[in-house]
C-alpha cells in the first residue's frame, strides 16, 4: 500500500497539506522567516509516534479487558546540533489512571506497540535511540 501526501507552499516558510481529509498548515519560527501559522514539521514527528503507540496501546488494553481512565504520553526528543539536525534519543513516558490497572498487562501492551505494531517505533529506532517508562497513577475518584 502506498501513501501519497502532497505539501505546498503557500508563502515565507508556510506550506499546506491535507492529511485524511484534514487540513494542516506548516510554518517556521518567525526568526527564521516564518510567521507562526502552524507547528514545526519535527515535532509533529514526536506527535506521530505518540498517536501511533498510543492507539496502538489502547487497542491491545481493549482486548486485553482493562480500561484506564486517563492515558496520556509524553514524548521528549533530544535534537542533536549538527546538521541534518534530528532526534538521536526519544524517551516516552506512558501516563495511566484508574483503579485497579495491572502493571504486567500495561507492560505488555507498550511492548508489544514498541516492538512489534507501532511503524512509526519502528522507522524512528533506525535513527534515534528509544526508551520508554509506565507510570501509573491512581484514580482520583471514589
Amino acid at each position: 500500500m502506498k501513501t501519497k501526501i502532497d505539501c505546498t507552499w503557500k508563502d515565507g516558510m508556510s506550506f499546506e497539506s491535507e492529511i485524511n481529509g484534514f487540513k494542516l498548515t506548516l510554518d517556521a519560527d518567525e526568526k527564521v522567516g516564518g510567521q507562526n501559522r502552524g507547528p514545526r514539521p519535527k515535532p509533529l514527528t514526536l506527535l506521530s509516534l505518540a498517536g501511533c503507540t498510543g492507539m496502538d496501546v489502547i487497542s491491545i488494553l481493549k482486548k486485553m479487558r482493562v480500561q484506564p481512565e486517563y492515558f496520556n504520553i509524553e514524548v521528549e526528543g533530544n535534537m542533536i546540533d549538527e546538521f541534518p539536525k534530528n532526534y538521536d534519543k526519544i524517551h516516552l513516558k506512558y501516563i495511566f489512571r484508574g483503579k485497579d490497572l495491572s502493571m504486567a498487562k500495561l507492560e505488555k501492551a507498550v511492548n508489544l506497540s514498541q516492538d512489534r505494531y507501532c511503524g512509526v517505533s519502528a522507522l524512528l529506532s533506525k535513527g534515534a535511540e528509544l526508551s520508554h517508562e509506565i507510570i501509573v497513577e491512581e484514580s482520583q475518584t471514589q
